[in-house]
């Protein structure tokens, strides 16, 4: 059995709507959920989800605070998935302008109202709540360091 894998995601908003990716190559569901990705050891939450958001959609964010933690598990196969989400802000970039995911996993992504969210199939299930609903208390991220001995 595998280790949890952990995961940062970024909730991005523009012009009123969250922006959702549906990260299964050659449409092979119809599930969608926030940029970003796994974390790489060495590698920090923040500049995990930099990388993630910029492979997946061409866009340069600035990561904000941590506001929810998910856990996914599938007994199934034994997947266990812990995702960290970042309020973010876009610097540049369009979040619908033509963009292939250099991995191939991203194949659409949508620009989603809370009205549009009532007919997708997405996760987390807070997420309406995370993207519209009132402020929530965030942490920051404290920066990657090094260990003592």
């Amino acid at each position: 059995m595998s280790p949890p894998r952990l995961a940062a995601r970024a909730i991005l908003l523009h012009r009123g709507a969250v922006l959702l990716v549906n990260a299964f190559p050659d449409g092979q569901s119809d599930l969608w959920c926030l940029p970003g990705g796994g974390v790489e050891t060495g590698h920090s939450l923040t500049e995990t989800l930099r990388r993630e958001v910029q492979e997946e959609t061409g866009l340069v964010v600035d990561p904000g605070g941590i506001c929810h933690v998910s856990e996914f598990h599938n007994a199934a196969t034994g997947f266990h998935q812990v995702e960290l989400f970042f309020r973010a802000r876009i610097l540049s970039g369009d979040p619908l302008a033509p963009w292939t995911d250099p991995a191939g996993v991203v194949t659409q992504r949508c620009l989603a109202t809370p009205d549009d969210l009532s007919r997708l199939r997405f996760k987390p299930d807070i997420l309406p709540d995370l993207a519209f609903g009132p402020p929530r208390p965030e942490i920051s991220p404290g920066a990657l360091e090094p260990m003592a001995r």
